[in-house]
């Protein structure tokens, strides 16, 4: 894994009751760039387990200073969310793994079609900073809750006017995601970031209107969800018990087995693990159903009912 960023918090914003915005300085030197689309982990000291969780960068790729970051605290947080919330202030100083990008807006597209729902916002904070730039023509559809979840609207108003298409769920207004890709011009790509529900929705939309699959990207990044403990089995016959609230890649991490990984939602690939035995329950976003026979991705998959899963490790 590439060695972790020292960083000071310069500053802490809350921008809703639930979304509060951190900038990130370096403690020396200068942080490595960025382009639009990255994400970092934020590395959470003092919780008594190793949890750390990906969040995009939505600071300008141009502006070297600063990393700057949003985070929704979750209802059903495991700590990650919660800790930002309410641990960390300014002068903090925290780690950051460097920043990786998996959904980069494509260099070719003649148009770049955004779908945001509320905290998937930020990743497009970044894209729209970088379009601009290059003159490249752009739209953002963005559900939101007033109140809540409106990140940044007064910002993306002022600067996208008619591009922005904003929907308020707490008004009633509802985004028509197949008028959306029906009215699209030759060339475009569709970026969605945001609930698993809005992602499926807009992918399954596209390819029932014949979008090939190349032009259709996504994001997902979510902390993974608790579940059942379990028994997880080295290849050197060690056991490891997974508690109900750790994933098993955070367990194969307290034990020191390292394992590589890039966005710990399942999404990736990085941690794709084999196994020979158990029974597995799969919440990746990643593998095919014949992958899932004999492999599973530690960062959001669990073992069922207790059972042991023997892990090729």
């Amino acid at each position: 894994m590439s060695e972790l960023l020292d960083v000071r918090v310069a500053s802490v914003r809350q921008l809703t009751p639930l979304v509060r915005e951190f900038t990130f300085e370096a403690v020396s030197g200068d942080l490595p760039g960025f382009s639009a689309g990255s994400h970092v982990q934020v590395h959470m000291p003092g919780t008594g387990r190793p949890l750390c969780n990906a969040y995009s960068l939505l600071s300008d790729p141009q502006q070297r200073q600063h990393y700057r970051i949003a985070v929704r605290l979750q209802e059903q947080s495991r700590g990650g969310s919660r800790f930002m919330h309410e641990q960390v202030k300014e002068g903090d100083v925290l780690r950051l793994s460097p920043p990786a990008n998996l959904f980069a807006p494509h260099s070719r597209a003649g148009h770049h079609l955004m779908i945001a729902g509320g905290i998937g916002i930020t990743p497009f904070m970044a894209y729209i900073a970088a379009l601009e730039q290059r003159g490249g023509s752009m739209e953002l559809h963005y559900a939101y809750r007033s109140g809540l979840t409106d990140t940044y609207l007064e910002e993306l108003a002022a600067r996208l006017g008619a591009a922005l298409h904003p929907y308020d769920g707490r008004a009633g207004q509802r985004l028509d995601i197949h008028q959306v890709l029906s009215d699209q011009p030759l060339g475009t790509h569709v970026y969605i970031c945001g609930p698993d529900s809005l992602i499926s929705d807009v992918c399954q939309t596209a390819d029932a209107l014949g979008w090939p699959a190349e032009r259709i990207h996504w994001e997902a990044f979510a902390a993974p969800e608790p579940g059942e403990p379990f028994v997880a089995e080295l290849a050197d016959g060690r056991t490891l018990a997974v508690p109900g609230d750790y994933s098993l890649l955070e367990a194969l991490e307290q034990a020191g087995v390292p394992v590589p990984n890039l966005c710990r939602g399942g999404v990736c690939g990085q941690c794709m693990t084999p196994y020979s035995a158990g029974e597995v329950d799969h919440r990746d976003l990643y593998l095919s159903d014949s992958e899932r026979a004999d492999h599973l991705m530690p960062c959001v998959s669990r073992g069922k009912g207790g059972c042991t899963v023997k892990l090729a490790l």
